[in-house]
């Protein structure tokens, strides 16, 4: 039933139905009721369709708990000609980071501690885009200072010979 009628009882009248008019309805006690059993129609189906798409969407939500100064990665949205988190294009990262989680703002919402690079990016974000964090040593970068001589020339060193 569409919204129009339900909440005055006729038709909408387009110009395909400018032809059906007819006498006015007089309001009285039926008409009262009439309504009442179309407005119990009417939850009765909000409440199945509601139902049937809690059906299909809770076993894809998962209660994931995060503790305060915890380390997490921050899902990037590869949104096309977006590049407000580096990179853009199918090679970009779909995560960067690790973050570390300052406090928790809402039920489902952290705030972290983003870098200087990324002052322009609101640093609060809902927990669907965080992922934890497992320390690898993978994911460790060592960086060795290089000496610059007085003419701003450097010596280069193979780090490793692989043949």
């Amino acid at each position: 039933m569409p919204p129009y009628e339900a909440l005055y009882g006729r038709k909408c009248r387009t110009p395909t139905s400018w032809d059906e008019v007819g006498e006015g309805k007089i309001f009285g006690p039926e008409l009262i009721q009439q309504m009442k059993e179309t407005v119990t129609v009417i939850k009765k189906r909000l409440v199945a369709a509601q139902d049937r798409q809690r059906k299909y969407a809770d076993p894809a939500r998962k209660d994931v708990k995060l503790e305060i100064r915890e380390v997490i990665w921050l899902k990037v949205s590869p949104w096309k000609g977006l590049t407000r988190l580096g990179k853009k294009g199918k090679l970009a990262p779909r995560y960067i980071g690790p973050f570390e989680i300052l406090n928790q703002v809402g039920k489902v919402s952290y705030d972290l501690a983003l870098p200087p690079q990324y002052q322009h990016v609101h640093n609060v974000f809902h927990v669907s885009l965080l992922k934890k964090y497992n320390p690898d040593v993978n994911h460790m970068i060592e960086i060795k200072p290089v000496e610059i001589q007085a003419d701003l020339s450097y010596e280069e060193q193979p780090v490793q010979i692989l043949d």
